[in-house]
């Protein structure tokens, strides 16, 4: 039996995805050995969620969860950042959340991250258990390539939701997101291809194109292709230390990255993607919103976990310090 979660007032930007639980040693413990490990809350959408409301968006994040203290972890943690969980509570024998172990490494040895997210109940989502009126009252709906890979119900319901939200007049933007120990380049790319007739805001990594779409060359080049032939309004490529690059409505606009401390572990390619999209939902430009971005993904370098715990003010003192971004 299901049971809605509940959403309130308008919102700017919806997300959809899988969040989890990360569990982490000690820096310089193994998991084999080590007595205790640090629990946090990540998932690419809650993530993306999380970065626009702390930069001053309405934003609500859809997942299916299960109706236990784990599940209630997840919707509290994203409370306390500002993000609305619309969630459908999962009170089967077989509820579970998916968890993933994060092992701090380092040279020679490098990180290591063990998944445990099999039969997590977000995998069993369809469109008639969540509150899809929370996507088609938004102005962005926002999803990534981790949430089809999942499973076939969770591909069906990433291309009705976008199918809805683009009916309704949102924005939609999706990131390719690659993880290799999901699925193929190949079941990637038809999966991606399928959707994107959906999409209107494409955002991927450089290395992403490369793999699953045969994408090489000049990543201005790649860009304005994928947009043409596609017909995608925007296509935002990342380019790690080398910045971003943008395709928008005739122009190309060029980003740098910003320095940023390597001491810290953990991602920040969804604190980019949340700056970008907070930035265009407060009615930045796109090279604006590049500089937003790459200045949100610079500060979250200087925060362990996977959320973005920065500051508006944070992001918008390093833009003023270092305007690095080129439009032409």
């Amino acid at each position: 039996m299901y049971a809605l979660g509940e959403t309130g007032g308008m919102t700017d930007i919806a997300t959809f995805g899988e969040t989890m639980l990360r569990l982490s040693p000690p820096r310089g413990e193994r998991l084999e050995r080590a007595d205790a490990l640090d629990v946090r809350v990540g998932g690419a959408e809650s993530n993306v969620a999380v970065a626009a409301a702390r930069f001053g968006c309405a934003a609500t994040w859809l997942s299916k969860l299960p109706d236990s203290p784990l599940g209630r972890r997840v919707t509290a943690d994203l409370r306390s950042h500002g993000v609305d969980p619309a969630v459908a509570w999962d009170d089967s024998a077989s509820a579970r959340l998916g968890t993933y172990y994060f092992e701090h490494g380092g040279d020679p040895r490098g990180s290591d991250v063990i998944y445990d997210r099999e039969g997590a109940s977000v995998t069993t989502a369809t469109p008639s258990e969540l509150p899809v009126g929370a996507i088609e009252g938004a102005d962005l709906f926002y999803t990534s390539g981790i949430t089809p890979a999942l499973s076939s119900t969770l591909a069906d319901t990433t291309a009705a939701l976008l199918t809805a939200a683009q009916g309704a007049g949102a924005t939609t933007a999706f990131d390719l997101n690659y993880r290799s120990k999901l699925w193929s380049p190949e079941a990637a790319r038809a999966a991606y291809t399928s959707l994107f007739p959906h999409v209107d805001t494409l955002v991927a990594a450089e290395r992403d194109v490369h793999t699953c779409l045969d994408r090489e060359g000049d990543a201005v080049e790649i860009a304005n292709g994928l947009l043409h032939e596609y017909d995608f309004r925007t296509v935002v490529l990342t380019r790690g230390e080398h910045g971003s690059v943008a395709v928008h409505d005739g122009e190309v606009f060029e980003q740098d990255a910003y320095a940023a401390a390597h001491g810290v572990e953990g991602v920040s390619g969804d604190a980019f993607v949340g700056g970008y999209l907070a930035r265009r939902c407060n009615g930045g430009g796109v090279a604006d919103a590049l500089a937003y971005g790459a200045a949100a993904a610079s500060l979250k370098r200087t925060v362990d976990g996977d959320v973005a715990v920065v500051t508006a003010d944070e992001v918008e003192a390093v833009v003023d310090h270092d305007a690095g971004g080129l439009s032409r």
